[in-house]
């Protein structure tokens, strides 16, 4: 349930001149969605309640504020909380130990999916959120069905990415179809999965556009594309990042995140390490000659805010020696 510590957590990065607040991964309702103890719920009296006063005070303090909706899927093993009898689902069965752990989803599941996905999204949207955030990124539910590494499947939700992308068009369709036509519909996604920072969902600009025109098409506003660095590039021959052909390929807006304001990117596989945590402040040149040439339309910043809620208001004065750097004990306090 969303408490006290964490409106006070948002409103304090609104206050210090967040734009656009995106909560961090938020349950939908199905009852194998999640598998932490720690993470909220968009769903149930209390859970509501405690959104729409985090919603209120972020309002309050001048920022806008949209949930990062979530299914863990496969990541979820039969034993964890807060159902231990509910084992995982995914793309494919998987079984460890010679016992199944998540179960192959059905096309009855998908569509059981969607609509708890559906249910959340109108619950924001009643609870006076400015948009939704479907995760579709690093490896979860949704990610899942999109990566060909995690979807071996040989029916009409596997094999070709036109068949993979059918759960997120679903589950697209189903958001857009329950909330207001004028309520922005973001679908956040990304090449790396938390498992293998090597993995890439689209080979080339072909199948990047084979991947996003079906979700345009289902509804999708905004795509909020998640990079380890955001100015890498995305495909051999060609300078233009992942959010820059995700622009160029979809005709929609595009939200650019990856190691912004920091002097090194995550440098090992494990994000906890004090070594990988730890990152001084760097300038913004790069950032805004990418988004003065065009390739996207938004900046998101996640771990230079864990460090300072005041980033951004900071930056806007060019204060960069008062920005408070990422240390390890930045992930362990509610700052």
């Amino acid at each position: 349930m969303p408490g006290e510590d964490v409106l006070a957590y948002y409103r304090r990065r609104a206050e210090g001149g967040v734009g656009l607040v995106i909560t961090e991964g938020t349950y939908v309702d199905h009852p194998a969605a999640s598998a932490y103890t720690d993470v909220p719920m968009l769903a149930g009296e209390a859970a509501l309640a405690g959104w729409r006063r985090v919603v209120d005070a972020v309002h309050d303090a001048g920022a806008l504020i949209v949930p990062q909706l979530w299914h863990v899927g496969a990541v979820r093993r039969l034993g964890m909380a807060p159902d231990p009898t509910m084992p995982g689902i995914g793309p494919m069965d998987i079984v460890e130990d010679g016992r199944p752990v998540v179960r192959a989803m059905t096309a009855a599941d998908v569509d059981a999916v969607a609509q708890s996905y559906a249910r959340a999204a109108r619950h924001a949207e009643h609870l006076g959120f400015d948009g939704i955030e479907l995760h579709g990124a690093h490896g979860y539910l949704i990610d899942q069905f999109l990566w060909h590494g995690s979807n071996r499947r040989t029916d009409a939700f596997g094999g070709a990415i036109a068949n993979r992308v059918r759960l997120a068009v679903a589950i697209v369709e189903a958001v857009r179809g329950g909330i207001g036509a004028d309520v922005p519909l973001v679908f956040r996604f990304s090449q790396w999965k938390m498992s293998d920072y090597d993995a890439r969902l689209a080979e080339s600009p072909g199948e990047l556009a084979r991947f996003l025109e079906p979700l345009v098409a289902a509804g999708v506003d905004v795509f909020h594309v998640s990079t380890r660095r955001f100015w890498e590039p995305a495909f051999p021959g060609s300078d233009l990042s992942l959010a820059g052909w995700t622009r160029k390929l979809s005709g929609k807006k595009v939200i650019a995140v990856g190691s912004v304001g920091l002097d090194k990117p995550h440098q090992t596989r494990r994000l906890r390490t004090p070594d990988n945590v730890r990152a001084a402040v760097t300038d913004l040149q790069l950032v805004t000659e990418r988004m003065a040439a065009g390739e996207f339309d938004l900046v998101a910043v996640g771990r230079a805010l864990l460090a300072d809620f005041g980033w951004a208001d900071k930056v806007r004065r060019g204060d960069y020696q008062a920005i408070r750097p990422l240390a390890p004990e930045a992930l362990e306090t509610f700052y």
